[in-house]
């Protein structure tokens, strides 16, 4: 286990790198490199490959990290949902969606070949394999994402949208690899696969998100408006959301996962033409001059943009705290794992050909532009939600020889995806938004 004094030091680091990126932050964005490449560079160093003032077992710690990791997804699939401002109706909304499963099936299917003939790993560890690593990260990739929610672009929407739905889609193919290894019930022809863990918990997750995070983000600008209650700690409507969410969809049998990112999306939601008109605005209270400033403008016409802008600064906050602790964390862990010589050749063909097969082959159909769609294939980022599903099969009770070899070749490829994808993230996105620019500046 993780000793008192090993907790404290851990926490002592997060705080010190917290105030480091904050006061260097501009600084450091022009840098080709990424936060998490200092935060994983720090945790080698602080870790038994450097000082040795860390150290961390994943299989001995392997429920708290995968809490730790759990936490963190959720943070971030939120966070990610309440960045997509786009009508659902609008037809960018095909970009993510495509994304999130023709491209996630290619992926789980083509890593499943590659576990299956190039590894020797069993069907049941290859699919499991494949489910691990295919979905694409949330919480690493803010630098690829949509800055601000009225973001209309391509590429950012559809990675922000990819990263929060196929943290959820994946979850099929983890319980079928589990399944197939005999850690879960499949049923007889798969039929409770099927019917449970495909149809109802991903219908059932999404419609369960968008209706409590409908009903909550309407309840409150209610209080808000006309009778001026609810009006402090914006930051407890995230966190009570997403533990309301995430906890009712759990007993429902359903993803918890996408349940999140719904609510998210159906929060952000509240806010299109809900801003109250000249008419309601007369419905106010006329005094108002016992509320504070910030009070005024919680309870007044812009209550819905105001909370939606406090919500998600929070949760952008809540996401960077924990990015720093997790990423630290791998970068400790690294030297318990003995990596394979496999990931030599496994890690460059899914970051150059399995995922720009998946991708082309998810965005048929769509008005992705050829930059737009190279660059989408590059950016597949792999972190957290790839260490959470790991750590989520192992506490399931597969073989120890297994969970050693999984551990490789995932902390193998979220490794190289930190250091490739952080290196290249400043000047290909600099590079991208300078063409973009002189685009809209031609005549």
């Amino acid at each position: 286990m993780i000793e008192g004094n090993a907790f404290t030091l851990g926490i002592l680091i997060i705080g010190l790198l917290l105030i480091i990126m904050t006061m260097a932050s501009s600084f450091l964005s022009r840098l080709p490199l990424s936060a998490a490449m200092l935060y994983l560079g720090v945790g080698i160093a602080i870790g038994p490959l450097g000082l040795g003032l860390l150290q961390i077992d994943a299989l001995e710690n392997k429920v708290l990290l995968e809490r730790v990791t759990e936490i963190a997804v959720l943070i971030s699939l939120f966070t990610a949902g309440m960045k997509l401002e786009l009508p659902l109706r609008d037809r960018r909304w095909r970009i993510p969606v495509q994304l999130a499963t023709v491209s996630m099936i290619v992926t789980v299917g083509l890593i499943t070949a590659l576990g299956f003939y190039g590894l020797g790993l069993s069907l049941g560890a290859a699919v499991l394999l494949g489910a691990i690593l295919a979905p694409t990260d949330p919480v690493l990739a803010s630098d690829v994402q949509v800055s601000n929610p009225g973001d209309r672009d391509r590429l950012r929407f559809g990675l922000t949208g990819e990263g929060g739905l196929n943290d959820g889609t994946a979850f099929p193919f983890v319980m079928l690899g589990l399944g197939l290894l005999g850690v879960h019930e499949l049923g007889e022809g798969g039929w409770r696969w099927w019917m449970v863990d495909v149809l109802w918990a991903i219908t059932a997750g999404l419609g369960l998100g968008y209706l409590l995070g409908t009903l909550v983000g309407r309840a409150i600008i209610y209080l808000r408006v006309r009778h001026r209650e609810a009006l402090r700690s914006d930051e407890f409507i995230a966190l009570g959301l997403i533990g309301l969410t995430y906890g009712v969809a759990l007993l429902c049998h359903s993803y918890g996962f996408l349940a999140v990112f719904a609510a998210g999306l159906a929060l952000r939601r509240i806010d299109e033409g809900k801003s109250a008109r000249p008419s309601e605005q007369a419905e106010i209270p006329e005094s108002v001059s016992g509320l504070s400033p910030d009070e005024q403008a919680a309870s007044g016409a812009e209550a819905p943009a105001n909370m939606m802008n406090a919500v998600q600064r929070f949760n952008s906050q809540l996401e960077s705290f924990v990015e720093v602790g997790i990423v630290l964390a791998v970068g400790v862990l690294l030297a318990t794992v003995e990596f394979e010589r496999d990931a030599l050749w496994f890690v460059p063909v899914l970051f150059v050909l399995v995922r720009p097969l998946a991708v082309y082959m998810g965005l048929l159909g769509t008005r992705v532009k050829g930059s737009q769609r190279n660059l989408i294939s590059w950016f597949g980022i792999r972190g957290i939600g790839s260490l959470y599903y790991l750590l989520y099969a192992i506490n399931h009770g597969i073989q120890p020889v297994l969970a050693d070899r999984l551990l490789s070749m995932a902390l193998s490829v979220v490794v190289a995806s930190v250091i490739a994808h952080g290196i290249s993230v400043t000047p290909l996105m600099t590079h991208y938004e300078a063409r973009k620019t002189a685009r809209a500046a031609s005549p």
